[in-house]
């Protein structure tokens, strides 16, 4: 599908400071839309950021049929935007599409609008330690009427805007004994709105404790660690890196697989499998439990410094070089180029480059 591209006038970049960015509260010039109507996708567009226009009735506010995910662009040491496996983040679009009744976009049609809309906000990506082009595709519902069934017309956006860290310090974690974020059975697995919803509430009761995120556990039994809020959970016990096992509750977190790809190649143990919190608590009291960490795109990697479960505290010291920090590290070298990518999950974006 062609993409129309409607310039912006005037740019803004001058009047914002890369240097100083409140984490997704700045946008770029240009988004990427494209509508769904009569079983197909229309108006491919890359067009300035504007408001959208909708019907009180709109399904997505009554019923919650939409989807996203988050991905980034970094500028290598060419000074060429990366863009960090792409296909892997469409087949996840796909796979929450599925899901939630919507329909798929092409894949090479989503590269093609990621890479368009990148090249064209070059100049926004901040070269800060840490710092990137976060990019935001999204999908909603736009039917006009109040019944649960699916919609038959959609909108799916894409924006992009720079980023700094999203942690700047080690993050504390309260386990939940009371909520739960995702079942089996439900759409744990599926990156759509309604489940980001549900956190609020335990988030901030987790907050008001002097508690940065929840450790969620499965919602059978509070038994199984499963993820944070916004991010996979690894723990290091001994010299083997556990992370729990995705069961359809858990989200399939790009940079968690990356993380175990790294581990693998580097002969570095590690398992995916359920792994309870007394499991934690017990190594931890054996003196075996050495670190804790979380892996997401916002987060890369962040180590955990503090766990609460009921009345009991994890107090982990947060060492210099550790294993969080040089899987980081690695990661992000693969990106700027400073390390070898044999993995080919980086892939510049050029000016007429094919992107299939």
């Amino acid at each position: 599908m062609e993409i129309a591209i409607d310039h912006i006038a005037v740019s803004r970049l001058a009047s914002v400071d890369l240097t100083n960015i409140p984490f997704g509260r700045v946008f770029t010039d240009h988004m990427f839309s494209m509508d769904y109507r009569d079983g197909k996708w229309h108006d491919a567009t890359i067009e300035p950021v504007s408001e959208l226009s909708l019907h009180p009735a709109n399904c997505t506010l009554h019923y919650g049929q939409s989807i996203f995910e988050g991905m980034k662009a970094f500028k290598n040491l060419e000074g060429t935007p990366i863009l960090f496996r792409p296909k892997m983040h469409a087949r996840r679009l796909n796979a929450s599409a599925e899901r939630m009744c919507m329909p798929a976009v092409d894949e090479e049609l989503f590269i093609d609008a990621v890479k368009q809309l990148v090249l064209l906000e070059e100049a926004w990506i901040p070269e800060g330690e840490g710092s990137a082009l976060y990019i935001r595709p999204f999908m909603f519902a736009t039917d006009e009427f109040l019944g649960v069934a699916p919609s038959e017309t959609f909108k799916f956006i894409i924006l992009t805007l720079p980023v700094a860290p999203y942690y700047s310090q080690p993050v504390k974690l309260l386990a939940s004994d009371k909520y739960i974020r995702a079942a089996i059975g439900g759409v744990g697995e599926a990156k759509t709105s309604g489940n980001y919803a549900a956190s609020l509430y335990a988030s901030k009761k987790a907050m008001e404790e002097g508690y940065d995120q929840i450790l969620w556990l499965d919602g059978k039994e509070f038994k199984y660690a499963q993820e944070v809020g916004t991010m996979n959970i690894f723990f290091v016990i001994g010299d083997t890196v556990v992370t729990p096992k995705t069961d359809g509750a858990i989200l399939k977190g790009i940079t968690r697989d990356s993380f175990l790809q790294l581990l693998k190649r580097d002969q570095i143990p590690c398992e995916e499998r359920a792994i309870s919190i007394d499991e934690v608590f017990a190594a931890y009291e054996k003196g075996e439990l050495n670190a804790v960490f979380g892996s997401g795109t916002a987060a890369v990697a962040v180590d955990v410094s503090h766990i609460k479960y009921k009345d009991r505290v994890i107090k982990l010291p947060v060492e210099d070089n550790n294993l969080a920090q040089q899987l980081k590290s690695q990661l992000n070298g693969i990106r700027k180029g400073e390390i070898p990518d044999h993995f080919d999950w980086t892939h510049p974006v050029f000016a007429g480059v094919d992107v299939s």
